[in-house]
């Protein structure tokens, strides 16, 4: 399933949702070369997140093969900061492109909900989460992690919360053609959420999970449900609770 379209009408211009994907795009031109075979080896096993690294659980100059002639050596120490670097960091122009749509379509409105300062800091966090559980899941793995996917999988986990019945049009594989169905949001959150659990699960103990980091996906989405509630506007709240309660229903009228 690919969504392409929901009717959530914003109430302000995304402006740090469009920065963050602006940042990324150009962290992908000028860091990573664009795709380029050597730069972009260089930023994966530079400032990719590396759970054996982070834990320890690697020796120092384990070998991870990156192409032809290129390996990824263990630096000595932890490298924290690449937790944070690696949410920048993309493997293809595929994944940069599925990964910004997917933000684009979901951050938008989820920055609508909160002051801009609260939404960036929520996304930030997420993306932590999503890496803590990957790391937990995959303590001694020395393959780089890469990708703003586990961020925007807590911005998707939010709009599950905030959002659960707005209609998000979805292109859905039928054959050889495609065709759109129109579901409500928490029918192909909470479908996209099995299925990362699902390929989670029954990739314990693989060595090969096809590049994807599925603990991730599923840490950012359980921390954006968690974490949304306490970042939402305080405004928006009241707001919510004002046209919900009726006086009258008290009295019996």
């Amino acid at each position: 399933m690919f969504p392409y379209h929901d009717e959530n009408e914003t109430q302000r211009p995304a402006y740090v949702t469009m920065a963050v994907i602006a940042v990324n795009v150009l962290v992908w031109i000028l860091v990573q070369g664009a795709g380029a075979a050597l730069p972009l080896a260089a930023s994966v096993c530079n400032l990719g997140l590396i759970p054996g690294e982070l834990t320890l659980a690697a020796p120092t100059g384990a070998r991870f093969p990156m192409g032809d002639d290129v390996v990824c050596l263990m630096d000595p120490g932890r490298q924290p900061l690449n937790v944070v670097t690696s949410m920048f960091l993309h493997g293809s122009w595929m994944h940069l492109l599925g990964n910004m749509w997917f933000l684009w379509l979901f951050g938008n409105n989820i920055e609508d909900s909160m002051t801009r300062p609260r939404f960036l800091t929520f996304y930030l966090f997420s993306g932590l989460a999503a890496a803590l559980l990957q790391v937990v899941a995959d303590a001694n793995s020395i393959v780089p992690m890469v990708g703003a996917s586990g961020a925007i999988s807590g911005v998707m986990g939010a709009y599950l919360v905030l959002y659960p019945r707005v209609r998000v049009f979805t292109l859905v594989p039928l054959g050889f053609f495609m065709t759109t169905i129109a579901l409500p949001a928490w029918a192909m959150l909470i479908y996209w959420a099995f299925i990362q659990l699902a390929s989670g699960v029954t990739s314990i103990g693989s060595e090969s999970q096809g590049g994807v980091a599925f603990w991730a996906h599923l840490g950012g989405f359980v921390a954006g449900v968690a974490l949304v509630k306490l970042f939402e506007r305080r405004d928006r709240v009241v707001a919510h609770r004002a046209h919900t309660w009726r006086p009258g229903a008290a009295r019996g009228l």
